[in-house]
C-alpha cells in the first residue's frame, strides 16, 4: 500500500503560482477609482489605469495593495491595460523571493 505525499496548502498555492509572459507586468495597487477601474504602479515603472474584466469582476475581489498582473492595450499601452490575475500574499512573497519583483517594493 503506497502512501500519498500530501502537499500543505502553501506549497500547492507557490507551484501554480503564475509566471508573467511576453507583454505582461506586475503591479501593485495603489488606488481604486470606482466602478472596475483602478490606479496601478506597474514594474516597468509606469502607471497605468487598468480596468478588471467581466469574467473576474465577480469571482476575484481586488483591493489596495494587491500584487497583481496587468495586461498592457495595444493601443495607450503605456497609459491603460487589463487586469489578468490577482496573486496571493503568499504567492506575492514568492515572486519576490525568487526576483521577479525588480522595482516593486511590495509588503
Amino acid at each position: 500500500m503506497k502512501k500519498k505525499l500530501e502537499r500543505s496548502p502553501e506549497e500547492e498555492e507557490i507551484a501554480r503560482t503564475r509566471i508573467p509572459k511576453e507583454g505582461e507586468v506586475l503591479g501593485i495597487v495603489e488606488q481604486r477609482l470606482g466602478g472596475d477601474k483602478l490606479l496601478v504602479t506597474c514594474d516597468d515603472g509606469r502607471e497605468r489605469i487598468v480596468r478588471i474584466p467581466g469574467k473576474l469582476r465577480k469571482r476575484v475581489w481586488i483591493r489596495e495593495g494587491d500584487l497583481i498582473l496587468v495586461q498592457p492595450w495595444k493601443v495607450q499601452g503605456d497609459k491603460r491595460g487589463d487586469v489578468i490575475f490577482r496573486y496571493t500574499k503568499t504567492q506575492a512573497f514568492w515572486l519576490q523571493r525568487k526576483g521577479y519583483l525588480k522595482n516593486l517594493s511590495y509588503g
